[in-house]
């Protein structure tokens, strides 16, 4: 970690929540601080300028999704990661969480190990160039060359067609990071007249039969992301 601490913002209004996850980050060396509703962690947000903001979804006042949302809104905070952290776990609220631009979603009851794990993570995103040397990004078994639209996987050439090599290298840049299908359609196929949901599922399948099936997950509802299992 570098010597600049980084800085996360907690809001919760469950003072046993605040405590623990406050004590937890803090012996892994980040900044912490926090705030008791929405419209606090807004303006605590405003005022310290985190790193990362955890957020509980159900909070007087103001409840996290809507912060995020409005959050999202103010340019300084439009690249900040944001965690939902909540004892809801209904699909709805999942999609919801994403769809005003969370980065993750951790569920309650807290277990401090998993969540400082998921944490350093999602911070470790903020520098994919660490791993890009030469246009070749390197995670687990796979090299990704960019320039050449080549991947290997174990040393061994895997052929890709230009759109899959183009969707796996946006997921496998973020790791763990959730793209819905309109940010990948976005992304990867522009404006192109003649694509759909189907498209994009239909390219997932082939990265998985070229790939195998641990390396492109599906968040149900939502989109895909790149994680190693």
């Amino acid at each position: 970690m570098s010597t600049v601490k980084q800085k996360i913002l907690i809001v919760d209004d469950e003072p046993d929540i605040l405590e623990l996850v406050e004590y937890n980050l803090k012996k892994e060396g980040y900044q912490v601080f926090s705030a008791n509703n929405g419209h606090e962690g807004i303006s605590m947000a405003k005022k310290v300028q985190p790193d990362l903001i955890i957020l509980d979804v159900m909070m007087p006042k103001m409840d996290g999704i809507e912060a995020c949302r409005l959050m999202r809104a103010i340019p300084e905070f439009k690249n900040t990661f944001m965690v939902f952290l909540t004892a809801r776990s209904e699909e709805y609220s999942e999609i919801a969480g994403f769809n005003v631009g969370a980065d993750d979603y951790i569920a309650k009851p807290i277990k401090p190990r998993a969540l400082v794990s998921r944490i350093n993570a999602i911070l470790r995103r903020n520098a994919p160039e660490e791993i890009l040397s030469d246009n070749k990004l390197e995670i687990g078994d796979l090299v990704i060359d960019r320039e050449a639209y080549l991947v290997f996987q174990g040393g061994k050439k895997v052929v890709l067609a230009k759109k899959e090599f183009e969707l796996l290298y946006l997921l496998a840049t973020k790791p763990g990071k959730v793209y819905t299908r309109e940010a990948i359609l976005k992304k990867i196929w522009e404006d192109a007249v003649v694509v759909t949901n189907r498209t994009i599922d239909v390219h997932i399948r082939k990265l998985r039969e070229k790939l195998g099936e641990n390396y492109v997950s599906t968040v149900k509802g939502v989109g895909y992301k790149f994680e190693l299992s």
